[in-house]
């Protein structure tokens, strides 16, 4: 009877042990996956402008270009002296103005422009149209200096980068990130996007070759993609490293009892 009641309790410990070293590796792809809440489809369409719009929070550089004397008051110092003016690769900033939240701009002389909403050539037109009461034939030129993406999930360098030009590929966010990692799933790339302050997201499967033809090829700035893992990576993440510890503990147990039942 002793030994029949050992048994029992031996059988329920190992089942007990058993089920937390199951439990302790149960990792789901809804503990690892991101924007899993929304509902994506390849047919989702976002509203595409094949220009860039300036929008609030961009940072423009703006320079005219004219009679030297007579452009001289609508450019901000160019050059300054003091070490607080270089940036981190030790050469001068480029002076930059802020569009605010209603897209406006303070420009010397001009005053209040509002440039949020506007393409760079729209930009460069309203300029030279009010700067041409003051400079004859003025030149100028417009750039975006903060145009970032970001690149997040499967890919082998994810961060957030910042683009020279005014036009990047989906494709070529993709190698800056260093591309795709093995456990990336190819058919599944999301682009998540804001347009006026509403988020919209849209999907890609670069295992056709009519991505190209997207009409979300070209990104915006602050676009965000992201890589979901496969179901190998998923099944990778299960493993935890305190399973050979847990597994341990229950053969030492096993054999405590083990001794004990032939007692």
């Amino acid at each position: 009877m002793k030994t029949n009641i050992q048994q029992h309790i031996t059988i329920k410990l190992l089942t007990s042990f058993a089920l937390l070293v199951m439990v302790s590796s149960c990792v789901t792809s809804k503990e690892i996956i991101y924007f899993q809440d929304e509902p994506v489809t390849k047919s989702n369409q976002m509203d595409v402008n094949p220009s860039i719009a300036y929008k609030p929070n961009d940072l423009l550089f703006i320079s005219v270009g004219g009679d030297k004397d007579a452009v001289a008051p609508f450019n901000l110092p160019a050059i300054s002296y003091s070490a607080s003016d270089l940036n981190a690769n030790g050469e001068l900033k480029m002076p930059t103005y802020l569009i605010d939240n209603n897209g406006n701009i303070e420009y010397p002389v001009l005053g209040t422009i509002k440039l949020g909403g506007l393409t760079r050539m729209q930009a460069t037109a309203l300029l030279k149209n009010k700067l041409s009461e003051y400079v004859k034939d003025p030149i100028v030129n417009i750039r975006l200096i903060n145009f970032t993406v970001t690149v997040l999930g499967e890919v082998n360098s994810p961060g957030t980068f910042t683009i020279e030009d005014e036009r990047i590929s989906l494709t070529e966010a993709l190698g800056m990130a260093g591309d795709l990692t093995i456990h990336g799933k190819r058919e599944n790339v999301f682009l998540i996007r804001e347009n006026d302050g509403k988020k919209q997201f849209t999907q890609f499967d670069l295992t056709s070759v009519n991505v190209v033809n997207s009409p979300n090829y070209y990104l915006q700035q602050n676009d965000v993609l992201y890589v979901q893992p496969n179901k190998a990576k998923v099944r990778s993440a299960s493993y935890n490293q305190n399973n050979g510890i847990i597994i341990s503990a229950v053969g030492t147990l096993a054999t405590i009892l083990a001794i004990f039942l032939v007692q």
